[in-house]
Formats: structure tokens, C-alpha cells, sequence
């Protein structure tokens, strides 16, 4: 899976652990039992029997829990508890399996889990397209992202508004391999992703009520006050994405057994299922919050990285790389005369310039009308060398550019 922010490469999410686990077993000490047997039990292990309150004998999901089993002491009470810790610890990590290293990885990094189920028909030999396993990555990565961006602002529609910060956020979070391509988890360690979580958690929530409600009713309020519980234009389209060409989507978070379940939220968390039928609804809602998200008075401080006017006298247009003001990284701004003139000067000299204006929500706030009072700002050595600097790499590349032509 791979995150895309505005103006940036793809980067991609660090990669689930592949093959037997890398590295030494946890250690018994830094391991509780209890957060064990219930990894143990989320990712598909069976317990079959054990001492009552004192071990339990877990066996793996699939052909192989036959000839395997792990001993697990259900407290540390018994002098032999950690001697079966760390054998049980130990032959997870040579297991190899999916399951045992989805284990260990929860044991090693905390981690809230979600999962998404599409229903979709199978193909020979219960293999499935490889536009459908795309289509469930795509619409996974773009609900995280919307629930990325509901932990920075509340807002219908964001467009290209916190997009770097969001996509930052999921800097930490681990993907597992999807096996058959109508599953697929993803791992948000506590310490850094349990806030999206928990807003993405919600806002689910609060979009599967809406869309009951309108389908009840005939209305679109309650997606007006559904924002406030994180959803947006972003998530109702992840929403279609995921649901579409299916019999049916499921979204569930399963909260990390080390870290509990958060202030407030249930233990399990109740999935989240949407269907076909949903499509026209979340449509129409998501056309509803790309329509009604105002636009925004700004005072914007950037610098100059492109200017066009249609002759050498009268407006023009500059593009600004934001350095404050508004959480977009670049706006394109039409200037009169006057202005165009103060901005080139600027842009020479290596000094941002303030501006005022309306931040359009038209074409995503990428573009500031009404602009006036434009002054260059005054900024120290280091930084005018810095964006100086700046300027000569996109000279560079503009030279370099026009010579492959």
C-alpha cells in the first residue's frame, strides 16, 4: 500500500514482516499471558483443552493446527509460567504463518487493527482478479487517509487541505498480506495511530447511521451533523470505492489487547457493513460535501515558484509554495498589474510575500481569489538563503527541462 501526498512521490507504508519472523523472540518477562492468548484468539488460534487456570493448549486455523500446539500459562502464579512462555514464543516465530506472525508483531508493537471484507464473487480455484485486490487497497488506503485527515480538522470536504500532515500520519502504519484479495488489515501502532483509530472508528459509524437515516426518511441532515464525528467527501468516496462491484463491504477495528480499548468504545468493537444499495445514498453525500464546504478567508505567507501573464503589461497569475496561513502546499493566486510587479520583485530578490484572499473550495483550495494587500515579508539570512537556493534547484530543473526537449 502506498500514500500519496499533493506534490510529492508515492511513499510507501512500511511492509508486513514476509517469510518466518526476523529477529529473536519477545522475551517472557515483557509479555503478558493474558495479551498472548488474546492475539492468540484474534487471529484465528483455537484453544483445544489445557489445565484449567493454569495453561491453555492453542492450536493455528488451517490444516496445520493438527500437528501443531503452543502451551500458554493463562498468569504468571506457576514457577513453570515463563519456561512456557518462552517456548510458546519461540515456535511462533519459526511457525512461518501468516497468523503466528501477525501474533508477534502484536506483541512486539502494540497495534489497533482494521480490517476490511469484500464480498465479491471468487474466481477458479478461489482466486480473484487482480483489479478487485487493487480496487480493496485502493479504497483501504484512501479511508485511512480520510480518517487522517478527520484527526486534524472537521470539514465536509478538505480537498488538498492537511493532505501533507495526514499522509505523515501514516508513516508508521503496517499493512499484512491480504491472501484470496477480499481481506485486508492494517496495523496503526498505539502510540502514534490509536487517535485514527478511533476518529476513523466514528466517523463509520456515523456515516452507516446516516445513510440509514436517509434511506429511512428521504433526507441528508444527518450528514451535516456527521462531520463533526469525522465524515467527510473523502471518506463517503473511499466508502463507494470499497463497496463497489461487491455483494457487500465490512469494515472492523479490533483495539490492541495490550494498550485496552479506548475511553468509551467497546471491547470487541462492532464491524461496520455496507452494501450495494448504500452506493446511491453515499453518492449523493459526498456530491452534497463537495458543493456545500465554503471558502476561506486567508492571510497566506509563500513564495514565488511560477508566474504567467499573457503579455509583458497587465495581470497575471503567480503560483505560491505556502510557508503559513493555510494548510495547502501550494495555491495559485491572479494578481493586477500592480501586484504581479511586487510579486516578480520578490520572487528575484529570494523574499515570500503575504497575501490576502478567499481560499476556493472549487478545484480542491488549490487556488486564492479576491487577493489583495501583497507585500513581500522580510525573513533572516538563513532562510533567504534557503529559499534562494530553492529557486536556483527549479532553475536547474527548468534548464534541464527545456535541454531534453
Amino acid at each position: 500500500m502506498t500514500h500519496r501526498p499533493a506534490g510529492r512521490p508515492l511513499r510507501p507504508v512500511r511492509p508486513y514482516p514476509a517469510g518466518s519472523w526476523d529477529g529473536p523472540p519477545p522475551a517472557p518477562a515483557d509479555v503478558d499471558p493474558a495479551v498472548l492468548a488474546a492475539l492468540l484468539r484474534r487471529h484465528g488460534w483455537q484453544r483445544r483443552g489445557g489445565a484449567p487456570g493454569r495453561y491453555g493448549r492453542w492450536t493455528p486455523p488451517g490444516p496445520a493446527g493438527a500437528a501443531t500446539s503452543l502451551l500458554v500459562p493463562e498468569s504468571r502464579a506457576f514457577p513453570d509460567s515463563d519456561d512456557l512462555l518462552a517456548e510458546a514464543l519461540l515456535a511462533l516465530t519459526r511457525a512461518g504463518t501468516p497468523s503466528a506472525r501477525a501474533v508477534l508483531l502484536g506483541l512486539a508493537v502494540p497495534s489497533d487493527e482494521i480490517h476490511w471484507c469484500r464480498e465479491a464473487p471468487a474466481g477458479p480455484g478461489e482466486a480473484t482478479a487482480w483489479t478487485a485486490a487493487e480496487q480493496l487497497r485502493t479504497a483501504a488506503r484512501r479511508m485511512l487517509l480520510a480518517g487522517a485527515l478527520a484527526t486534524r480538522a472537521r470539514a465536509g470536504y478538505y480537498g488538498a487541505r492537511h493532505r501533507r500532515a495526514a499522509a505523515e500520519t501514516l508513516a508508521d502504519v503496517l499493512v499484512g498480506p491480504a491472501p484470496g484479495g477480499h481481506r485486508l488489515t492494517a496495523h496503526l501502532p498505539v502510540a502514534t495511530g490509536r487517535p485514527l483509530a478511533v476518529r476513523l472508528h466514528q466517523a463509520l459509524h456515523a456515516a452507516r447511521e446516516a445513510v440509514d437515516y436517509q434511506r429511512a426518511t428521504g433526507g441528508l441532515d444527518a450528514f451535516d451533523t456527521a462531520v463533526e464525528a469525522g465524515v467527510s467527501h473523502e471518506l463517503t468516496e473511499a466508502l463507494v470505492a470499497l463497496v463497489q462491484g461487491t455483494e457487500g463491504a465490512r469494515i472492523a477495528v479490533d483495539w490492541a489487547p495490550a494498550a485496552g480499548a479506548p475511553e468509551g468504545r467497546a471491547a470487541p468493537a462492532e464491524p461496520v457493513g455496507f452494501s450495494p444499495g448504500d452506493l446511491p445514498v453515499l453518492r449523493e453525500a459526498g456530491a452534497r460535501y463537495l458543493c456545500a464546504e465554503p471558502s476561506v478567508p486567508v492571510r497566506l505567507t509563500g513564495t514565488v515558484v511560477r508566474m504567467r501573464r499573457s503579455g509583458p503589461r497587465g495581470a497575471g497569475t503567480v503560483r505560491l509554495r505556502v510557508l503559513s496561513g493555510a494548510d495547502v502546499p501550494h495555491v495559485r493566486v491572479a494578481l493586477d498589474e500592480d501586484a504581479y510587479h511586487i510579486a516578480g520583485h520578490a520572487h528575484l530578490v529570494g523574499l515570500p510575500v503575504r497575501v490576502d484572499g478567499r481560499l476556493e473550495s472549487r478545484g480542491g483550495f488549490r487556488r486564492l481569489t479576491g487577493a489583495g494587500g501583497v507585500v513581500p515579508v522580510q525573513v533572516d539570512d538563513a532562510d533567504r538563503d534557503r529559499m534562494l537556493k530553492a529557486l536556483r534547484e527549479d532553475l536547474d530543473f527548468f534548464d534541464e527541462a527545456c535541454a531534453g526537449d
